[in-house]
């Protein structure tokens, strides 16, 4: 059913530790497909695993699988595209799969996280005040823009 205009988009915000670069995918047509989902997720970048899920439940005729690739930006990236996308009639299911995840992998994930938070604190810094649209109206820079003026 679609969204009346006038409501606003579900949303949902995720964590550095609630993301993961292991997907679940619910709802695959159980038509022996997983060569086909595997080269759809491949398109996102580099799939390292791609397997159907057997002690998982799910609705008759479809399967679940897991889906593990090499970077968490790329299963970011593939979540984003193809959760509630249509494969083979079936819409699909992604969700992130953090439980999977071993002490190194965490630890990697945040390291990974960490840099790029380093990377776009530096890259703002260089800015001219006011050139960013994510700096707009916060008040720190509400109070320094108004003392300006004279």
């Amino acid at each position: 059913m679609p969204r009346d205009r006038d409501e606003p988009a579900a949303v949902r915000v995720y964590t550095v530790c609630d993301e993961s670069r292991y997907l679940i995918v619910r709802n695959v047509p159980s038509l022996g497909c997983g060569d086909d989902l595997a080269s759809l997720f491949g398109t996102y970048g580099p799939v390292e695993e791609c397997t159907p899920m057997d002690a998982e439940d799910s609705e008759p005729y479809t399967d679940v699988f897991f889906v593990k690739f090499s970077q968490v930006n790329n299963a970011r990236f593939a979540k984003r595209k193809l959760d509630e996308s249509v494969f083979l009639g079936n819409r699909l299911q992604v969700t992130y799969a953090p439980q999977f995840e071993s002490p190194q992998d965490t630890k990697e994930k945040l390291e990974v996280r960490r840099k790029e938070v380093l990377g776009r604190i530096k890259s703002s810094a260089g800015r001219p005040e006011g050139s960013s649209p994510a700096q707009g109206s916060s008040s720190g820079n509400h109070h320094q823009m108004n003392s300006n003026k004279s």
